[in-house]
């Protein structure tokens, strides 16, 4: 047993000058608490102590990619940005498309991982396309969440019979939208008057939208659960509203970058990713939407690449930024801490309660007797200055280095045991 003492802790909403007792799970909230039979007294004075916040749209590239990201570094830098727990998108080789291959790919994860990682399923077979997998056998694993990640599915036929079976076997599918006839060879940004200036090919906002209206048509007919990955544009939030105004059990994310950055700040490679960075008008529309509950929660598309790689023309580049260790420290510095805007309580509900329940992970998000000891303590009372040279992570791509906040997390703890310290 474990026993917290002198922090202020969120609960129900609200912070809380008590005490808090664990092992593996949550035993006793209080004032005053007995600690004799604590092994360990942890004093959080001048600490903010949060349920382990949960992202549900990570890259951890590993198998396949591990020059980019291994499960290992991957999940340091979760424990070091306060993320307990994490879902691992399916872009990985070889694809987790089987009962056979996700059976080793669990392994791999049991092994290496120091946070919870739940991974995704394709929705087709090797992210192809053309042939649904078997989500039965998948489910069987305990595998309740399928994307193609990083591709749309192109054929509205393929994912009609997808969405039909995942309406059968009571799965979640969790899309990126992407209709490729809207994108133009080399493009690397948003398609705006700003990027044209600068020489660069943009991508429209129907390239996201207008795949995610057939889907949602798609849903409105069968009647299954379908989440929408990194939300940009206007027109998808739009989309969004009107499929959960007909009572569609539909959700969206919306990512870090989208909500802090826009068009204009685009300065080369380390601000290129997919969906791009959108107008200001879409950046306002986003954050309203997510205040107003037509989007749902926050989620990081974490995504690692090497130096070299960045390095290369806004063209050739790859899409993508790291994002675990900041997404928290920035989101409370520009809408917490600064405008005021929100309360650290909204912050966490949308970065830890909404996305626990939305993927049906009821025993965290939340501190509260009985739930998972999954917890972090943070500094919310000293600036400090991202570092991304001392990134758990081994991606260095981010448009945030050296960006003062006012957030560090301190100590990250899973399942009642220490995964880091700061």
């Amino acid at each position: 047993m474990k026993c917290i003492k002198n922090g202020t802790i969120l609960i129900d909403g609200e912070l809380q000058k008590v005490d808090l007792l664990f092992d593996e799970t949550i035993q006793k909230i209080g004032t005053d608490l007995d600690t004799s039979n604590c092994e360990e007294v942890i004093d959080a004075t001048n600490l903010t102590v949060l349920p382990g916040l949960v992202d549900v749209h990570v890259h951890l590239r590993e198998p396949g990619h591990s020059e980019k990201e291994t499960i290992k570094t991957g999940t340091r830098a979760a424990a070091a940005g306060g993320f307990t727990t994490i879902f691992a998108m399916p872009n990985v080789l070889p694809f987790p498309s089987s009962e056979e291959v996700m059976k080793d790919y669990l392994d791999l994860i049991q092994k290496e991982a120091i946070v919870h990682v739940y991974p995704f399923a394709t929705i087709t077979k090797n992210e192809a396309g053309q042939e649904i997998v078997d989500y039965a056998s998948l489910k069987k694993l305990g595998i309740e969440w399928f994307s193609d990640d990083g591709v749309g599915v192109a054929s509205k036929e393929i994912m009609k019979e997808a969405m039909l079976s995942a309406k059968e076997n009571d799965v979640l599918f969790s899309c990126h939208t992407e209709d490729m006839n809207y994108r133009a060879p080399n493009a690397s940004v948003h398609a705006s008057k700003i990027n044209e200036e600068k020489g660069w090919i943009g991508i429209p906002s129907a390239c996201e939208s207008e795949q995610l209206i057939r889907d949602l048509e798609l849903v409105q007919d069968i009647g299954n659960r379908y989440h929408a990955c990194h939300i940009s544009a206007k027109e998808s939030v739009k989309a969004l509203q009107k499929a959960k105004d007909q009572g569609l059990d539909v959700s969206g994310e919306v990512t870090a970058h989208h909500l802090l950055l826009e068009d204009k700040d685009v300065q080369g490679p380390n601000w290129k990713m997919n969906p791009p960075l959108r107008s200001h008008e879409d950046r306002m529309a986003l954050i309203q939407s997510l205040e107003s509950g037509v989007l749902d929660l926050i989620a990081n598309d974490h995504a690692p690449h090497t130096a070299e790689e960045k390095a290369r023309s806004m063209e050739k580049a790859p899409f993508g930024i790291v994002s675990l260790e900041t997404s928290f420290p920035l989101l409370y510095t520009e809408f917490v801490w600064k405008q005021k805007r929100w309360t650290l309580a909204q912050l966490v509900n949308w970065m830890s309660t909404t996305p626990a329940y939305r993927f049906g992970l009821f025993d965290r998000g939340e501190i509260k007797e009985g739930k998972k000891a999954d917890l972090i303590l943070v500094d919310l009372e000293h600036e400090t200055k991202i570092d991304a040279s001392k990134f758990e992570s081994m991606g260095k791509n981010t448009p945030f280095d050296q960006q003062k906040v006012h957030a560090q997390i301190v100590e990250t703890y899973v399942d009642g045991q220490r995964v880091w310290k700061g």
